[in-house]
């Protein structure tokens, strides 16, 4: 019984850090033709999956990526804060370029999309979901001993990312607003990354729900926008 409410609450708790993976998913699929969309989340996610089961028949290894490299500036280094750092670094300049570049395609007269080679995505998707994965295994590792218990729970997560990728995708396309609203998001959970890189703990509960209240801000002036225009 204590196996079952371990693998309930760990899936919830996995389904809810994967939130900050679906957003990015979401964002870059978009840069695909319409028929490679699909194509490129179910690998980049289907890759994501082989990467955590590995990851946690590595457990030593993992656990040996907390331990401190080196020092500087009176602070200690270890391999998961320079992953989370870079992660942090790439997430952010990601989302902030995404950001300027809307901006310009806002001020011509007939923008063109741009877009990305598969490939290119699919590399990016695994990139992130690695600095993802790292964190998700740690948080898995520290709440339950049992390995099937891990391994189910990353199952139902990514299951869970594969189902509605898909649809944040389609909404955020469909809503220009929210996917400026998306890749802001995508800045303050680089931000936080970083932070956790550095040492300083920022409760994701915290991130979670300013992302969950500026959502339905915006849900609420897409639904009054709508009204005006009917």
């Amino acid at each position: 019984m204590e196996a079952i409410i371990a693998l309930i609450t760990l899936s919830a708790l996995e389904i809810v850090l994967g939130i900050d993976n679906i957003i990015f998913i979401s964002i870059l699929s978009d840069k695909l033709p319409e028929h490679q969309r699909a194509r490129a989340r179910f690998i980049g996610l289907g890759l994501a999956l082989i990467m955590r089961i590995l990851l946690l028949l590595s457990i030593t290894w993992v656990l040996g990526l907390q331990k401190p490299l080196f020092e500087l500036f009176g602070n200690e280094f270890s391999g998961r804060d320079l992953i989370l750092i870079l992660g942090g670094l790439f997430l952010m300049g990601k989302a902030t370029y995404e950001i300027h570049h809307k901006v310009e395609m806002a001020d011509q007269p007939h923008p063109i999309p741009k877009r990305i080679s598969f490939g290119w995505a699919v590399v990016q998707i695994v990139l992130i979901d690695l600095v993802f994965s790292v964190d998700s295994v740690l948080t898995a590792i520290g709440m339950v001993r049992e390995l099937w218990v891990m391994v189910t729970a990353v199952i139902v997560s990514i299951g869970f990312m594969l189902a509605f990728a898909g649809s944040v995708s389609k909404l955020i396309d469909a809503h220009p607003s929210l996917k400026v609203l998306a890749l802001a998001f995508l800045v303050l959970i680089g931000f936080n990354l970083l932070g956790e890189g550095f040492g300083y703990h920022i409760p994701k509960g915290y991130t979670y729900f300013a992302m969950a209240f500026s959502v339905a801000v915006e849900v609420i002036n897409i639904r009054i926008g709508a009204r005006k225009k009917a």
